[in-house]
């Protein structure tokens, strides 16, 4: 195995050994010290606690963050959701403790290992910390629901995980319970034990599966309940789950995971509303975990090219983790007399209502629980628009996060099961709008301004585009204050202009930077910039004690921030219109701040700056994301004033090799004739791109090998366009073998079969010698139309992924282009590949003797093929 196809194997392996392994040792590490403290009969230390902290942030969480993220990209539902918010239960009880053990020695004399009853007071700082029983019981119990629906739906995958994650819920049951009464310990550490004889043994047999490639300990690969069972699909919401699951298979569905997010976060708040924690000191904590992890389910949204929940969990991480530090500064930093007049000063949940009515409009296309579901968010930011008074706000609020708990429950548990079964087994209910019926009456609504005749393709902006106008038009329409704003009302602002213009704005920018737009990077990144200086002196000045006028080195700031917009401004020229209006009215926004710095600003020039920027940004936000929902111009955000010059034949001769465009029949050909003269040429596949030569040339098939600096003894393979062109030639292929190969293929599977003069027949001819090995031969049927077109117009192609030997496949033309282009002859550019990793290749020589044996696992995980196999045997059976 090569360097490059260990790396496939290692990051497509088995992350459910991880993820087991980071429960375990979290729930042996909880366990003796329950029992250690109920033994003593006192609680742990300061320093007790805190090193137990740190442990379960950096094994139960971090780790099982890695074991998450690597089960996403596995195509995982089940291990991805689950492994991530036991990530984030381990890291929120982690840091529950690390808080107990900071505040242990100014309350010795507290018996319980949570202080109960106690608060804890900082006289260097007037804090007062909260009890912490009454704050972490928020948390553990939301996290008990979490855990029982992910045990429940991971009885359908197989009989290990149900055990590991059932305990986990009877653990957190009797932790909650242990939180105000010793004896319960006792018995969450028995249920914390069963964690980890559980979970030894399940990682035990995956670590065993990943190194033999098949099960040999019983547990995995059998389910303890057929997900079928739990109801039958409805054809109308199928078509639906369809529409969400888009093409893209590289990466697991985030909905689950970022709908889970949607249960923890408001029963936090609700717990919080009706009285049952007198401050959100440790609330914050655990809604900003959480919420952290919501962005992730955003992140893998935003790989699955899926405009639609990229958005939708980025900016409820951004309205719970604004939400919670309002609070903590409310409940721990300052002690407001008139509440109520503070908050009618806050202007960002408006932001916030009409963010929601953009999601629940552009959720119209889709079920009608999604419809709910958004529709139960715009009432959430209804209960906390500043005109209604504190105690009424908290009453709504509260009964409002209740109710949108339970629904989000219903969610997580609709959309995981779906995901699951690949079928809309759990209700979810019809499209209100079709999604053709949603696009012509936007355009409809379009071409009564514009008087467009037709739908033209949206290529120019990416997807955080939505995002990017989110985040900075609710950073300032927060900024707007008042002459006479106090200290307090100043320190309220804080989190309200700082996590989403600059906290969110800087994830905004780290996937812009993924998705290759160096401009687009640029810009959120820098406006991140500008927030978090606005934030600083505005806002934070108070507290550290700084005084514009005083200090030159605001001014300079300033001074600088208006250079670098200035070029912004004129890159933006070459962008669109809107795009246009946010650099130039940030200009003046940020000539509003160095009149701040002089101490000459007119405050009502900056209140209406703000207040402009910010209305530009919802239309930014709305065209963006409908614009990309669909592909097309639906709502205009005009044409970019200046048209960069471009020279085609300049940029040909700039590359190191001939290009072609797979959409253009002329490209084919290109790449077509490029072939049959017997030159190598970079190519897409279904899975990731290729190296390819064409059979009638066997010196080409050579150069392969020292392109990729590539062993001699390691065979390539050959290309077929399908099936049928192998069937007419006759090879003398067992009735099993041909009805498994019609079973996978066209797609990311490769088999192995025994070589013969059928191959000469095939068109292989004088390449016969120079693909595979002596006695075998690996066939690719790619499920690309692309690529299946090309091998028609050339005849059979060798090919092998297209990287230097011992490096990364390459995943995109540009890294084609960039890596190898100077060896090779020309690159058919397709964007972006299907996958990340090459196909999984099969040994199916001996496969009426012996069966099949999986050689790599790559895109199609070996569950899948072994279930295809026994599904082909039973048939001829």
């Amino acid at each position: 195995m090569s360097s490059s196809e260990g790396f496939a194997a290692v990051f497509y392996s088995e992350p459910g050994v991880l993820g087991l392994l980071a429960n375990v040792i979290s729930a042996f590490l909880v366990a003796l010290q329950n029992f250690a403290q109920v033994n003593a009969n006192v609680s742990a230390n300061g320093t007790e606690n805190i090193l137990a902290g740190v442990h379960l942030i950096l094994i139960g969480g971090v780790t099982q963050l890695v074991a998450g993220l690597m089960s996403f990209r596995k195509y995982d539902h089940l291990g991805a959701t689950a492994f991530i918010a036991f990530a984030a239960l381990w890291s929120s009880f982690g840091a529950t403790r690390i808080i107990l053990g900071a505040s242990s020695p100014l309350n010795a004399t507290s018996n319980s290992p949570y202080l109960k009853d106690t608060s804890v007071v900082n006289n260097s700082s007037n804090v007062d910390l909260p009890p912490i029983s009454e704050s972490a019981v928020a948390g553990l119990v939301a996290y008990i629901s979490v855990a029982f629906i992910l045990s429940f739906c991971s009885a359908t995958a197989n009989y290990i995980m149900p055990f590991v994650f059932g305990a986990i819920t009877l653990a957190l049951i009797f932790e909650a319970v242990g939180l105000f009464s010793q004896w319960a310990l006792i018995l969450s550490g028995i249920f914390e034990l069963v964690i980890v004889v559980f979970g030894l043994y399940g990682a035990t047999a995956l670590l065993l599966k990943g190194v033999t490639q098949r099960y040999i300990l019983p547990g995995f690969g059998n389910a303890l309940l057929n997900v079928l069972l739990l109801g039958a699909a409805n054809k109308s919401s199928s078509k639906t789950i369809g529409e969400e699951q888009k093409k893209n298979t590289k990466y697991a569905e985030p909905m689950a995971l970022g709908n889970l997010c949607s249960v923890i976060s408001p029963f936090i708040f609700a717990f919080y509303c009706f009285g049952y924690m007198k401050s959100f000191y440790v609330g914050a904590v655990w809604v900003s975990i959480i919420s952290i992890v919501q962005l992730c389910a955003s992140y893998y949204g935003y790989l699955r090219s899926d405009v639609y929940f990229a958005t939708k969990f980025g900016v409820h991480s951004m309205y719970w983790l604004v939400k919670s530090w309002e609070e903590f500064i409310l409940t721990v930093l300052i002690n407001i007399h008139n509440l109520d007049s503070s908050r009618a000063r806050m202007t960002g949940d408006w932001f916030f209502l009409v963010t929601a009515l953009i999601l629940c409009l552009m959720s119209l296309n889709r079920n009608k629980l999604e419809i709910i579901h958004n529709g139960f968010f715009g009432l959430l930011t209804i209960s906390t628009i500043p005109q209604i008074s504190s105690v009424s706000y908290y009453r709504f609020f509260g009964a409002v996060c209740s109710m949108y708990t339970a629904l989000s429950l219903y969610v997580t548990f609709a959309s995981l099961i779906n995901s699951i079964a690949e079928k809309a087994l759990i209700p979810i209910g019809t499209q209100l709008l079709s999604s053709k019926t949603f696009q012509n009456v936007l355009f409809s609504i379009k071409q009564r301004f514009t008087k467009a005749e037709e739908l033209p393709s949206f290529t120019t902006v990416q997807l955080p585009d939505a995002l990017f106008y989110i985040c900075n038009g609710l950073a300032a329409l927060s900024a707007i204050q008042s002459a006479n704003l106090d200290q307090a009302q100043a320190h309220l602002t804080i989190p309200w202009v700082l996590i989403p213009g600059t906290v969110i704005q800087l994830y905004v920018s780290r996937i812009q930077v993924r998705g290759g737009r160096r401009f687009g990077s640029v810009l959120p990144f820098f406006y991140a910039a500008i927030w978090a200086a606005w934030t600083w002196l505005r806002f934070a000045g108070h507290l550290l004690n700084i005084d514009p006028g005083s200090d030159g080195g605001f001014t300079a700031g300033a001074i600088a921030f208006l250079i670098v917009n200035m070029f912004l401004v004129i890159l933006a020229i070459y962008i669109n219109i809107v795009l246009l209006v946010v650099t130039v009215i940030m200009e003046v926004i940020i000539i509003c701040f160095l009149l701040f710095t002089l101490e000459r600003l007119p405050l009502p020039l900056e209140g209406v700056m703000l207040a402009l920027f910010s209305f530009v940004c919802v239309y930014g936000a709305n065209a963006s994301f409908a614009n990309h929902m669909f592909g097309k111009q639906l709502i205009p955000l005009g044409d970019s004033l200046f048209k960069a010059g471009t020279n085609e034949q300049k940029d040909q001769a700039s590359l190191p090799c001939p290009i072609a465009s797979s959409r253009q029949t002329s490209g084919l050909r290109t790449i077509a004739k490029i072939l049959d003269s017997g030159h190598v040429c970079g190519i897409p596949t279904d899975t990731v791109y290729a190296l390819a030569a064409s059979c009638k040339h066997p010196e080409a098939i050579e150069s392969i090998y020292n392109i990729k600096e590539r062993p001699t003894e390691k065979p390539i393979c050959i290309c077929i366009s399908n099936l049928d062109q192998l069937s007419a030639v006759h090879p003398p292929f067992s009735p099993l073998l041909w009805e498994f190969m019609n079973h996978v293929y066209p797609g990311g599977i490769s088999c192995i079969v025994k070589k013969g003069e059928w191959l000469r027949k095939l068109g292989v001819g004088a390449a016969y010698d120079r693909v595979g090995t002596k006695d075998s031969i690996m066939i690719r049927v790619p499920d690309h139309t692309v690529t299946a077109h090309l091998v028609k117009m050339t005849g059979p192609l060798a090919i092998t992924s297209a990287n230097p030997s011992g490096e990364p496949d390459s995943i995109h033309h540009d890294m084609v282009i960039s890596r190898l282009g100077h060896k090779i002859d020309g690159v058919l550019c397709d964007g972006n590949s299907n996958e990340l990793v090459a196909s999984t290749v099969i040994n199916c020589t001996k496969i009426n003797e012996e069966g099949i044996t999986i050689i790599r696992e790559g895109c199609v995980p070996v569950v899948r093929v072994m279930q295809l196999f026994e599904q082909v045997k039973n048939k001829l059976d």
